[in-house]
């Protein structure tokens, strides 16, 4: 699949943008990627709530053998998008827009584990104001360097 007919296959679901990607391309959405576009198939990024949709279509997950191993990796967050969709733009718009849907749901639920990240959680989860969050900080910080808080 080349970059053009990709683009006119998602004319009827909006602009996307289209990265290079493995051995094809990623497509997405204001930085949140939707969809693959490998090899011969293009595959919907997919979620316990739109799976149901692809398995009805006899649709697969998307899978690729390791080099190293031979083995076979099935990556279940993607599936293939059943082969009729490619000639009905208004319902392959439909399949996108869920597709959107499932990866941003996803985004949601893979949150940066970062330190100031968590500390953040932890503190609106006990329900700590922000200003008692700086003072404890400042107050570790001041041990650390040898003086006593105040």
């Amino acid at each position: 699949m080349d970059r053009d007919f990709l683009a006119e296959l998602f004319s009827d679901f909006g602009p996307v943008t289209l990265r290079r990607m493995f051995s094809g391309f990623g497509i997405s959405v204001d930085g949140t990627n939707f969809a693959l576009a490998l090899r011969a198939g293009l595959y919907f990024r997919a979620d316990e709530q739109t799976i149901p949709q692809f398995q009805a279509e006899g649709s697969k997950p998307f899978q690729y053998q390791q080099r190293s191993t031979a083995k076979v990796v099935t990556v279940n967050s993607y599936w293939e998008l059943p082969a009729r969709l490619f000639d009905d733009q208004e319902e392959l718009a439909g399949w996108a827009r869920a597709a959107l849907a499932a990866a941003q749901r996803a985004a949601l639920r893979k949150r940066p584990k970062t330190r100031k990240n968590v500390k953040k959680v932890k503190a609106k989860a006990l329900g700590i104001k922000k200003s008692a969050v700086k003072k404890k900080r400042s107050a570790r910080k001041k041990v650390r360097r040898g003086r006593p808080s105040s």
